[in-house]
């Protein structure tokens, strides 16, 4: 017989079989996808709402039986991925559960065991009080399912403001972000679920537009629809809710227009709180709730529903449209899905051969060259940072003095307030890292220390500073000076010398995450070898905090020979000894003039006696009286101020000056002998302790162990993708599956046997083209009603003819009734 003929005689028989032959091939893509953390994915319908909005009592509805808690609360913290397959042999629903660690294994559960497990993850999720964006991937086979694929998202939260909700509110934000993630999979048609009756006011809408701003992937349901239609008081009012205009419902949503839907509420089970017996009770609730909704509706508009109207009206009108453009995305999509699984299946090859090299490198020879080779191109990347390059991203390794503060520490005051400089720290803003951060550093702790003022000196300091001589009981104020200027440049300095040290370490130790940065870039990183790598970590680390704590002892030194003996020449800046520090001058006059205006108001004698010779007879005069007068403060305290001025100058030149030498010099120059020395070192006492031989080849054959089954299942569903390509090809007249097959052979991709296969095949596909052309046709008839109108000035689509529409899937167990027009 002709094909027209069979088509006519059998106008299902193929089309159904290669609908399940379609879902079944997404459905493990979909698997993979999640299993392996694939960049792509399968068509699925996401459903996204609030907690209240009645989001899993929806999805059971679509189930056709229940298996989720349905409550009050957060209690998805999972996504659960379903896979629903039609099998009109299973009048009890059979369930098949992928684990985290079953390498995209499926295991038959029964429902409670099903059950239990997810409600396990949630309440391990709770008690951590996190979310996890990884699916739970579930299969159900029920003669009352569709062929469908859900992803089911833990609800949005509304949570109030104020402190004592801050714990509700990280979970809204965790919640959000995870759901906005999923959102941003473009082969996902978002379900947007919404609980109102006013669609100005969606609340879930917000979230989706950021994904899909035009609504051109996204179902709008409205929920909860039976106890919405009390609340309408006029025909109007319902009119507006089931048609709503542009301005509050963009019109290029799916299906031209939002569906609604109404799950009665109760639990199937046997208890006393139980409101069904079995799931065939609780689907005839669904079935009775959808015929109730039309009446009241037909009696709120005092008129019968259009046909157009009662197909967006109950669950399963809204199951048949989802499983409707489910099909089309599944086979509008398949043409795109073959070279992406080609070129994911290259990629895993290419991983699994570099794993089986390295398992067969794992020798002490091997091990060594490999570990020399990689710590040479480490020390090649240390000064290369050091001296400025833009090979690492600042956004990502860049600080800014504010950031540097918070991790590095700041500079702090003897009184514990931070210092503020008084000019802006060159390139505070801007986000540094290495050698430039470096010198900010320095410049910022130049800018503070050369403002920091010598404290107030008091009447009480002076007298327990001049104590008693051992062979007379006068007063030397000079060198009352001195005990006080030394005391104080000590305690104030000294603090200045610890914070340095620490904000160096924390910028040399950045270093180290830049560099392997750069050697990652650059393809030279150790993969798997964690514990040579942390070694190398650890001596730089090492070697870092040693210098600084060299430089830390070298300043210490230098601070402290300063404070211990005062030689005028260096502590007064000038050579003409006390009569310099006395006499007017105009060299450092800020400090010393801004003093003596404040002074001026205890006795004006000052500016009068600080004249000339006049002002050594003044000191003779106080220099062994221990009643101090006003002058004499005056005396003792420019003396001190003098002195600390000199040893400020001086520790600025002296500190910068050695952490130069001895720290960033050392970086450049002796790390480099110092990391090779350790590492040999290291090499010869024991190999095993360096790169734990024992652990990187469990590690490698565990990784060997996955890509080997990410291959195996990527091949089969390669085999699925190309049989499935063939015939859409053949049913659009495209180039015949033998050349396809022949092709695919001779240009060594992963069907070498794929010739062979499809001339095998090839007289069942041209058999089978009629019926599948019919069965689009027909498809394309039954869900036409569901598209939108086009705008005016727009051109109706038209499908081109390469891409094939859906077609009417096998006769199932029915939902609904069939209600006449």
């Amino acid at each position: 017989p002709t094909a027209e003929a069979q088509g006519s005689a059998s106008p299902n028989r193929f089309f159904n079989k290669s609908n399940e032959r379609l879902y079944e091939a997404y459905s493990q893509l979909h698997t993979m996808a999640q299993e392996f953390d694939k960049p792509f994915d399968a068509p699925a319908i996401l459903v996204c709402g609030h907690q209240t909005d009645g989001k899993s009592a929806l999805v059971e509805a679509l189930m056709g039986f229940q298996f989720n808690h349905v409550g009050g609360g957060t209690k998805t913290r999972r996504p659960i991925a379903i896979n629903m397959k039609y099998n009109p042999t299973a009048v009890e629903p059979r369930c098949f559960l992928v684990k985290d660690d079953s390498l995209g294994r499926e295991e038959e559960l029964s429902l409670p065991e099903l059950q239990a497990y997810i409600e396990s993850e949630n309440r391990r999720l709770e008690t951590e009080n996190g979310f996890w964006a990884k699916d739970i991937v579930v299969k159900i086979e029920y003669k009352y399912c569709p062929n469908l694929t859900i992803i089911d998202t833990p609800g949005l939260i509304s949570a109030a403001p104020g402190r004592k909700f801050a714990s509700l509110q990280q979970a809204s934000r965790l919640v959000e972000d995870l759901v906005r993630s999923k959102m941003q999979q473009r082969d996902y048609i978002i379900l947007c679920l919404e609980d109102n009756s006013d669609w100005s006011n969606s609340t879930t809408r917000r979230l989706v537009l950021e994904a899909d701003p035009e609504f051109r992937r996204t179902v709008m349901v409205s929920t909860k629809f039976d106890t919405r239609i009390p609340q309408f008081s006029r025909a109007a009012d319902v009119e507006m809710f089931m048609h709503p205009p542009a301005r509050l419902l963009e019109p290029t949503v799916l299906g031209g227009g939002p569906f609604f839907s109404s799950v009665p509420s109760g639990r199937v089970g046997l208890s006393r709180d139980s409101l069904y017996r079995s799931n065939d009770h609780y689907r005839e609730a669904v079935l009775k709730r959808e015929q109730e909704d039309i009446i009241e509706l037909e009696r709120r508009l005092d008129r019968r529903l259009t046909s157009q109207e009662r197909g967006r009206v109950g669950v399963s009108q809204l199951r048949f449209f989802l499983e409707r453009l489910l099909q089309q995305r599944y086979l509008e999509n398949v043409p795109t899905i073959v070279p992406v699984l080609e070129r994911e299946h290259r990629i895993a090859s290419s991983k699994l051969s570099e794993t089986v090299q390295e398992l067969d490198d794992l020798n002490q020879d091997r091990l060594k060259e490999k570990g020399r080779a990689f710590y040479q191109h480490f020390l090649e990347k240390i000064p290369e940072i050091i001296r400025g390059t833009l090979a690492a991203p600042p956004r990502i390794f860049g600080e800014t003095l504010a950031h540097e503060h918070i991790r590095g520490g700041a500079f702090v005051a003897a009184d514990g307030r931070p210092c503020v400089p008084p000019t802006m720290v060159p390139n505070a803003e801007m986000r540094l890292f290495g050698g430039a951060q470096y010198h900010r550093a320095l410049e910022e702790f130049r800018t503070i220390v050369n403002t920091v003022e010598c404290p107030q000196v008091s009447r009480e300091d002076i007298i327990n500073a001049c104590g008693v001589d051992e062979i007379h009981n006068g007063v030397n104020y000079t060198r009352t000076a001195c005990v006080i200027a030394i005391a104080r440049a000590r305690d104030t300095f000294e603090p200045f010398v610890h914070q340095l040290g620490f904000r160096l370490s924390h910028i040399a130790r950045r270093l180290l995450p830049v560099a392997m940065y750069l050697l990652q870039k650059e393809g030279r990183i150790l993969t798997g070898h964690e514990v040579f790598l942390k070694k190398i970590g650890a001596t730089f680390a090492r070697f870092v905090d040693e210098r600084v704590r060299e430089c830390q002892d070298k300043c210490h030194e230098d601070l402290k020979s300063t404070t211990s003996f005062v030689t005028w020449s260096l502590h007064s800046g000038n050579k003409s000894g006390l009569r310099t520090v006395l006499a007017p001058h105009d060299d450092n006059a800020g400090g010393e003039h801004q003093r003596e205006e404040k002074r001026t108001g205890r006795g004006e004698m000052v500016a009068a006696d600080l004249q000339g010779s006049k002002l050594m007879d003044l000191v003779e005069n106080t220099l062994w009286n221990r009643s101090m007068k006003s002058v004499t403060l005056d005396i003792v305290d420019l003396l001190v101020r003098q002195i600390f001025s000199g040893i400020r100058s001086y520790v600025v030149q002296s500190v910068e000056l050695k952490f130069n030498c001895f720290f960033l010099m050392p970086l450049l120059n002796d790390f480099n002998g110092f990391l090779r020395g350790e590492i040999e070192d290291a090499f010869e006492i024991s190999l095993d302790s360096v790169f734990d031989v024992k652990s990187v080849r469990q590690a490698l054959e565990t990784r060997r162990h996955k890509l080997e089954c990410e291959l195996e299942q990527m091949e089969h569903i390669q085999s699925k993708f190309a049989s499935i390509h063939s015939q859409l090809e053949s049913a659009a007249g495209n180039s015949p599956a033998t050349a396809a097959a022949a092709k695919a052979a001779t240009t060594g991709t992963t069907f070498h046997n794929a010739a062979a296969r499809e001339m095998a095949a090839q007289d069942e596909i041209l058999r089978a083209s009629a019926d599948l052309s019919e069965g689009i046709a027909e498809a394309k008839n039954q869900f036409a009603h569901y598209s939108p109108r086009p705008m005016r000035g727009q051109k109706e689509y038209v499908a081109s003819p390469g891409r094939s529409a859906v077609g009417r899937s096998r006769d199932r167990a029915p939902l609904s009734p069939v209600f006449p027009n």
